[in-house]
């Protein structure tokens, strides 16, 4: 029988609202962070690099802190515990993301970059943290709020409409400031290029993104209502517990601990594919901007369409993918990802004037990289299984293997850049062209190789030593998520 919702709509959609903000910030920050510092502000590549790290990794170890304190402590007295986290981070990202995309306002010309780096350090530092902490309220009021597993896949659904959203602002808000600043000085022929007359376009962005993100956060705070419940509740006696309960709790044993997951091979497997997954995303999203103005010489709009084309391709394949994985499996699905993934590289490494046929090529990209990225989610969600009490670890770990290596990746390519000004020479044209086709091609190549091993040693944990009662046992487990929840991670 299928569990019916009585989550009313409005209570539906006033929870997704609470992360719209987050995802107007995270598509600017991937998508122009590098191009901003370096093309506008005028940053060196190595800078505009170690800045990018240095948010990377701050993202990296507050996530984890974060959910721990939001898991341990009860909030704010006058309000609800989420609610209360959702709150600092939202204050903290409101009033730290516009200096991120803003000029520095005590530098001059004759500033060094160093002293300009010590200046937006701090507020990248609190975006992050806010970012984190904001999200992690967010994803942990689900299993608060609904009933069922119908309800928690229905508000995640609504949690990723609302994403979508937010990007297609974000690139549809940048093409018509681009749109208009061309059009008003189209006899200009900087007009067509990026520089420094361009900072009003993207501190204008920020502002809209921040204006626009708190009214859908006060929207959330209104019409969301979380249960206070009491902080640390009495434990009942033992002996005072049913039978039924008992046992639940001494087979509760038999689950893995977080440190049981560092002994399990299917672990590092899963972490290389994921974090090879993030690599192709994350960086052909940084990267394609500077790739479009820099190598194919085209006007500065298409840094607001191309990525638009790349979101709008990936979404609609995205909804393909739950029938997909079911029929031929996470694997082949994997592998159908990489497919178009190396289609693009191949594309770009050949035609190295592909004009406006880029467009094309972004279809494939975009479709390829939700593909891939859907698909290893689902199987972090396989490998941690009935294993739901140390899930937090395990996507915690993840994701900070994934913004390291990410902010890592960044400063390795920026430290190689032959042009350390904004003014970009004959062999940086070269260089974005040989980035785009390693950090999709060559990254891709090296995912072949960790879904090969996951296809000879499937993932699933293998071998797992409990102390249940005083004994010693070896339990092997080979779980996957209900079909409800891995319809909730498809759908995110």
């Amino acid at each position: 029988m299928v569990e019916q919702s009585s989550m009313p709509l409005r209570q539906r959609l006033s929870y997704s609202t609470g992360h719209f903000l987050n995802d107007l910030c995270a598509s600017m920050w991937f998508t122009y962070f590098l191009l901003y510092y370096h093309s506008v502000l005028g940053f060196s590549t190595t800078y505009a690099g170690v800045l990018l790290l240095l948010g990377q990794v701050a993202d990296g170890i507050c996530t984890p802190l974060v959910g721990y304190e939001a898991d341990s402590s009860p909030g704010c007295r006058w309000y609800s515990r989420r609610k209360s986290w959702h709150l600092v981070g939202t204050i903290s990202v409101i009033f730290s993301f516009p200096f991120i995309f803003n000029p520095c306002l005590a530098c001059t010309a004759n500033t060094p970059q160093w002293a300009a780096l010590v200046y937006f350090a701090p507020f990248i530092v609190i975006f992050q943290f806010g970012w984190a902490a904001t999200q992690i309220s967010h994803l942990s009021l689900i299993p608060e709020l609904a009933k069922n597993e119908h309800e928690k896949v229905e508000l995640t659904a609504f949690r990723y409409a609302f994403t979508v959203v937010a990007n297609i602002t974000v690139y549809a808000v940048a093409w018509v400031l681009l749109h208009f600043q061309v059009g008003q000085d189209e006899d200009l022929p900087q007009s067509k290029h990026l520089g420094g007359e361009d900072v009003p376009i993207f501190r204008n962005l920020a502002f809209l993104v921040v204006g626009l993100g708190a009214l859908f956060s006060l929207l959330f705070h209104i019409g969301t209502k979380e249960k206070k419940r009491d902080y640390a509740p009495i434990p009942e006696p033992e002996e005072h517990m049913p039978e039924q309960i008992k046992k639940e709790r001494n087979s509760a044993h038999l689950l893995l601990l977080w440190k049981d997951w560092l002994r399990e091979p299917s672990f590092y497997q899963v972490a290389l594919l994921y974090m090879s997954t993030r690599l192709i995303v994350n960086l052909s999203q940084t990267y394609i901007p500077m790739y479009l103005t820099n190598s194919l010489h085209l006007p500065k709009k298409f840094i607001a369409t191309i990525p638009l084309v790349m979101y709008v391709s990936g979404f609609i394949s995205s909804l393909l993918m739950k029938p997909v994985n079911r029929y031929i499996g996470r694997n082949l699905t994997y592998f159908l990802g990489l497919v178009a993934i190396l289609a693009f590289g191949s594309w770009v490494a050949l035609e190295r004037q592909i004009g406006v046929a880029i467009y094309g090529a972004a279809v494939v990209l975009g479709i390829g990289s939700a593909t891939i990225l859907v698909t290893s989610l689902s199987m972090t969600a396989d490998l941690i299984g009935v294993n739901m009490q140390s899930g937090a670890f395990v996507y915690g770990a993840m994701s900070f293997t994934d913004k390291v290596a990410n902010g890592l990746a960044v400063v390795l390519i920026q430290s190689l850049h032959p042009c350390q000004t904004k003014l970009c020479c004959s062999a940086c044209v070269q260089f974005y062209h040989y980035v785009m086709v390693l950090v999709t091609g060559g990254v891709a190549v090296l995912a072949v190789l960790f879904l090969c091993s996951i296809m000879i040693w499937p993932i699933r944990v293998r071998f797992h030593e409990a102390s249940v009662n005083g004994l010693v046992v070896c339990v092997p487990v080979d779980c996957e998520l209900p079909a409800a929840e891995q319809d909730n991670i498809l759908v995110n």
